[in-house]
């Protein structure tokens, strides 16, 4: 259509029409510039609205715990649809397999070790859930009570029928909260220790339990706010780890054999075996000298059951009195080499406590000290072919050093520990960590669980009771969820710096892992899987489906992962994922859409094995 008075057709601009456009150009840059400068509020509103955008995408996973999830509307990008494994495998842990066990020495222990599958012999399916699996109770009825369809096993209800460990009632199993050496219940066997051991008062935060059976002892010492690490191994009393998992307690598959404890270094305030049935004084007290090593100076070792009053057992225990009597003579002496004092005996109970340095102590000139320049290196790592193997190292007939610094006296108490500056990182011995970044480090995943529970509102609430950080760091995430509702099992890869000391100092547990292989424990037992930047990190270094499917299995019916990564390692990840019976989401960084940095939230689908033994095809309810 043609123009008035322009016979090209074309509109002429005014010079005050020009201007005006130019001004307000002008205007336009210098606001932006002074909303980036920080001064402005753009950036925050803009954050605000990013923020919000993903809550409503989110909005569309369900979190809460019930038998039948809504199937979302997945991603377009699919790979490999998993299909579920026999059902015979439904407490499937590839690294402590029976068939597989049986074939290593039984000397020492040995065979009861981490053994795992080769790479032809990984299960590349989805372990199924046993049939009328339901979500466990919430803590603390959990500590108490446990679906008998979740663990099908009732051969301790008869074993330890007269010790009050477990009892088997209508479709579920309850725990009096009784042990071998408590029959009258772990709360009073806690207030003997208590009466010597200054559990109260937050000097005790981490504790751990040596053959821990159902973890009675751990679950009662939570109530006081100490933290327990037990563990126990994958033998003829079935599903002990199982149990104590199923009740919210930590727990991982282990044993005392012929490797070292995959802790650091001076990491518990305190260690309890009750009738662990550990030999103490064999192999010249290799096993006592590896307690020593994770006891922190002036932590506390507790011993009951054989041959602490011998007396009184020496029958039942079908020994002789001159054999037991021999065997806490050399218990003594072996003690006291190691800088321990003599406490408290009475009764069932001893009780040592490890001096807080060496300096009086009589024996450290004649004990054998360790070689080791780092007392935390209890891993191998191999390189091979761009792949990477890790392997524990084997304990040394030694004595660990006590440390120039970081003794008792510089540990603060729990909780004010949780944020203090540890000790390793003032005195630098975390290669890259001052305390200036430790503290930065904190701040910045409290900013980050703050943006989780916007995504997810019933993190924090109890709705996930046991929750896993597969790789740690410092333990800020860990540090930031921390609440008598939830604990976090903090893992620091073999392959990542070694920051696993500075998590203990903090009054948080957690253990070494290489995530090319099977976790120590039985599938479903987290409720919420945590990874920041895991992904990247085992990128060309292993299979990163062979992870994903490790997450499932370790992973409940109903249960949360959150992967943080680069976009581009996420997108691989969602690939996978896609095909494992998760729905799944992608959210921006806290900080915006522009940050390459992203959010991977996924829920696991409720699902269980196929009444018809050898289907591949689920039951869905």
């Amino acid at each position: 259509m043609g123009i008035k008075d322009n016979p090209n057709g074309i509109r002429s601009r005014s010079p005050i029409s020009i201007f005006l456009v130019m001004c307000l150009c002008c205007f336009f840059y210098l606001l932006g510039t002074w909303q980036r400068s920080g001064f402005g509020k753009g950036d925050t509103i803009a954050r605000e609205i990013a923020q919000q955008e993903d809550c409503d995408v989110v909005k569309n996973l369900n979190f809460d715990s019930h038998h039948s999830i809504e199937i979302m509307e997945q991603s377009k990008v699919v790979g490999k649809v998993y299909k579920p494994c026999d059902v015979k495998y439904t407490d499937y842990t590839p690294c402590q397999e029976q068939d597989r066990a049986m074939k290593f020495p039984r000397e020492n222990m040995a065979y009861r070790e981490r053994h795992c599958p080769p790479e032809e012999e990984k299960l590349r399916c989805l372990i199924p859930a046993p049939k009328g699996y339901t979500a466990p109770f919430p803590w603390p009825k959990s500590r108490d009570y446990v679906y008998y369809a979740n663990v099908p096993f009732k051969s301790l209800t008869v074993e330890k029928a007269n010790q009050n460990w477990v009892e088997y009632q209508g479709n579920v199993f309850k725990f009096p909260g009784g042990g071998t050496m408590f029959p009258q219940g772990a709360d009073a066997y806690i207030d003997e220790l208590a009466s010597v051991i200054p559990i109260a008062d937050g000097s005790v935060r981490t504790a751990l339990d040596t053959g821990c059976g159902v973890a009675s002892w751990g679950a009662y010492m939570l109530k006081r706010n100490v933290l327990p690490m037990s563990f126990a191994p994958r033998d003829n009393h079935e599903a002990q780890v199982q149990f104590a998992l199923e009740r919210g307690v930590p727990a991982v598959i282990g044993v005392l054999g012929t490797m070292h404890l995959p802790y650091p270094s001076r990491a518990f305030d305190m260690a309890q075996c009750s009738r662990c049935l550990i030999p103490w004084t064999a192999n010249e007290g290799i096993y006592l000298m590896e307690v020593d090593r994770v006891l922190r100076p002036g932590g506390y070792w507790v011993l009951s059951g054989p041959p602490i009053n011998w007396k009184t057992y020496y029958k039942t225990w079908k020994r002789t009195k001159q054999d037991l009597q021999a065997e806490q003579k050399r218990i003594e002496d072996l003690a006291e080499s190691l800088c321990w004092e003599k406490k408290y005996e009475k009764g069932d109970v001893a009780i040592w406590r490890k001096m807080s340095s060496d300096e009086n102590c009589s024996s450290k000139k004649s004990v054998n000290l360790c070689n080791s320049a780092d007392t935390d290196d209890v891993c191998h790592v191999i390189w091979f072919d761009m792949l990477v193997i890790s392997r524990y190292k084997e304990m040394e007939k030694c004595k660990t050093p006590y440390p120039e610094t970081g003794g008792a006296a510089e540990l603060k108490k729990f909780p004010e520990r949780l944020f203090a500056v540890p000790s390793r990182v003032s005195d630098g011995l975390v290669d890259g960590v001052t305390a200036e970044s430790y503290l930065e480090d904190n701040q910045l995943w409290k900013k980050r669980v703050k943006g989780y529970k916007r995504i997810n509102r019933l993190i924090g609430t109890g709705r996930y009771r046991n929750v896993m950080d597969m790789n740690a760091g410092l333990g800020g995430f860990a540090a930031a969820l921390e609440s008598p509702k939830s604990w976090v099992m903090n893992v620091v890869p073999t392959i990542e710096k070694n920051t696993l000391g500075v998590v203990y100092e903090r009054g948080l547990i957690g253990i070494y892992h290489d995530w090319c292989e099977g976790f120590s424990t039985y599938p479903r037992t987290y409720d919420l899987i945590h990874a920041d930047h895991l992904f990247s990190l085992y990128k060309n270094k292993c299979n990163l489906e062979d992870i994903l499917l490790e997450m499932d299995r370790i992973l409940r019916p109903e249960g949360t992962v959150l992967i943080r990564d680069e976009v581009d390692v996420l997108n691989e990840v969602m690939s996978i994922s896609n095909g494992m019976r998760w729905d799944t989401r992608m959210l921006d960084h806290e900080d915006g859409p522009l940050v390459p940095e992203k959010i991977l939230v996924g829920v696991k689908q409720y699902w269980v094995g196929s009444s018809s033994n050898n289907s591949t095809e689920p039951d869905e309810q």
